[in-house]
């Protein structure tokens, strides 16, 4: 055996992997008593609108595949395969938006995202189909090497086959992990995040449940005498005057009888302050900026265009990291891997007001760094032609090299001509 054999024998599988049914012992009921999962945390809203924005952003991002020219620059390497697939159409039966956020959805629920790579006769991929990271396990055989093995269903696409158990080779899965203790695959952000989801599930179903109750949440019916049969009586008065749609009716009571009503409000039980931490908690745990799902309590118009700013830096730039990567070890071929790359294109969401951009592009060309059609790209804009002198880099005729300055101070003063 070799020596690389030997070595990832010793490795043996990886033993923290909690991948696909190995989470069972995360997940299940959390300590506010609601049983918590990668679809049922989805009906917290706070949970859905932080898995939107950020599967949406990357999926909207531009991704383009780049090939190294002989200038040393870099071109769009529109005739190879791959940038048909990460541009426009990875399979047949999705775009390229549908895809990616298809994957971004199960990279922030699941921890991992996976697709199944369709190669042809020369080893060059054609079609990416996802493969739902619930029924993947990913493990090592006997002599070290990885494999995953996927639990087929009626849904997926026909390229498994027809059992109901396939083994895939790490050539065949297109693999992005989330953050997790062995490199190999990712921990799930809802089970690590259980109890704080479990906390936010309750309080929208103790915000429910009051609401239902909504005609006086809790109090006594009192009756100068002995009541023979109360529960008639209870059930009499919650039929009519139970539920938000019966709220404010006016009761009527026979016999004597008196109402006291027992309430704590929402306030007095500090219901709305937790539900609100609950939505803080749930976008601290994705990263997100909680203006960004509709908390605007701590954003001004002074500093919401800087925390936007610190989204695209700090919160998408290491899942676009990730992305990169992935499709640079998992799509192209050895020989390629040097002389093609792809590249989420994010200079749509750092540019900053109109003012500020116009600014920034006047800089550059007046220094001789961007030409005017570097700039009309970046803007949308039609190119200027070459003959017009759309792509001259300029610089400012006054300025000289520092060991040019003085050069002509004691040249003494030639006479102007007669």
């Amino acid at each position: 055996m070799s020596v690389f054999g030997k070595l990832f024998k010793a490795r043996d599988k990886p033993q923290d992997a909690l991948n696909g049914s190995g989470y069972s012992f995360m997940f299940g009921r959390s300590a506010a008593g609601q049983a918590v999962n990668e679809r049922s945390a989805m009906q917290m809203s706070a949970v859905y609108a932080c898995v939107r924005i950020l599967a949406e952003s990357i999926a909207s991002l531009p991704l383009h595949f780049y090939q190294y020219n002989d200038a040393g620059g870099k071109e769009k390497a529109v005739n190879h395969p791959l940038y048909w697939l990460l541009h426009d159409e990875p399979n047949p039966e999705m775009s390229s938006f549908s895809f990616r956020e298809t994957l971004m959805t199960h990279l922030l629920l699941w921890g991992n995202a996976y697709a199944q790579i369709i190669r042809n006769g020369r080893g060059e991929v054609i079609a990416l189909y996802p493969l739902m990271p619930d029924r993947m396990t990913v493990d090592r055989d006997a002599r070290g090497r990885i494999y995953y093995e996927y639990t087929r269903s009626d849904s997926d696409a026909n390229t498994l086959g027809k059992k109901s158990s396939v083994i895939l080779s790490p050539e065949d899965v297109f693999h992005i992990p989330g953050l997790g203790f062995d490199g190999l695959v990712g921990y799930s952000p809802i089970a690590m995040a259980k109890q704080a989801i479990g906390m936010g599930l309750a309080c929208d179903e103790y915000g429910a449940a009051f609401y239902q109750n909504g005609a006086q949440p809790g109090g006594v019916l009192e009756h100068p005498n002995v009541v023979k049969d109360p529960k008639r009586v209870r059930e009499s008065w919650n039929a009519i005057y139970q539920g938000s749609r019966n709220a404010h009716r006016i009761a009527v009571l026979e016999e004597g009888m008196t109402y006291k009503p027992i309430t704590i409000s929402p306030e007095q039980a500090q219901f709305l302050e937790t539900r609100k931490f609950q939505i803080d908690e749930i976008a601290r745990i994705f990263r997100v900026p909680p203006h960004m799902i509709g908390d605007l309590e701590k954003s001004s118009f002074s500093n919401i265009e800087q925390q936007s700013l610190e989204f695209v830096k700090y919160t998408l730039a290491p899942w676009i990291s990730r992305w990169e990567q992935a499709i640079q070890r998992s799509l192209l071929l050895m020989s390629e891997r040097t002389r093609y790359f792809a590249r989420f294109n994010v200079e749509g969401l750092l540019r900053g007001d109109y003012q500020s951009r116009m600014n920034g592009y006047a800089v550059a060309r007046q220094n001789g760094w961007m030409s005017a059609n570097d700039i009309r790209e970046l803007e949308s804009l039609d190119m200027i032609p070459d003959e017009q002198g759309g792509n001259l880099y300029l610089i400012n005729g006054n300025m000289t090299k520092l060991e040019d300055a003085g050069l002509f101070a004691g040249q003494p003063k030639k006479e102007a001509p007669k």
